[in-house]
């Protein structure tokens, strides 16, 4: 199955995620299907999600995808429509 998740990057104590889809079966910074975005926790509210491509997200969501849960809400919370 295909999710849509969270893959941790960065140096220790300023960590960057990567929004990506991967199979569920991977680890979590494993390998990965495709790149839908970028999360920074260190920025600003409004500013915490860079180069989110939602037609993409649209699409695997709609070949049957799953967002995990931080997700959904990182989408939601910055207004992303999907």
């Amino acid at each position: 199955m295909v999710v849509i998740r969270l893959a941790r990057g960065g140096r220790t104590h300023k960590p960057i995620y990567t929004i990506v889809a991967a199979d569920s079966r991977n680890s979590r910074d494993g390998r990965f299907l495709e790149r839908l975005g970028q999360y920074d926790p260190s920025q600003e509210a409004g500013k915490t999600l860079n180069g989110v491509k939602a037609e993409n997200i649209k699409a695997w969501l709609d070949k049957g995808a799953a967002l995990s849960d931080t997700v959904k809400s990182l989408l939601k919370r910055n207004k992303v429509a999907l």
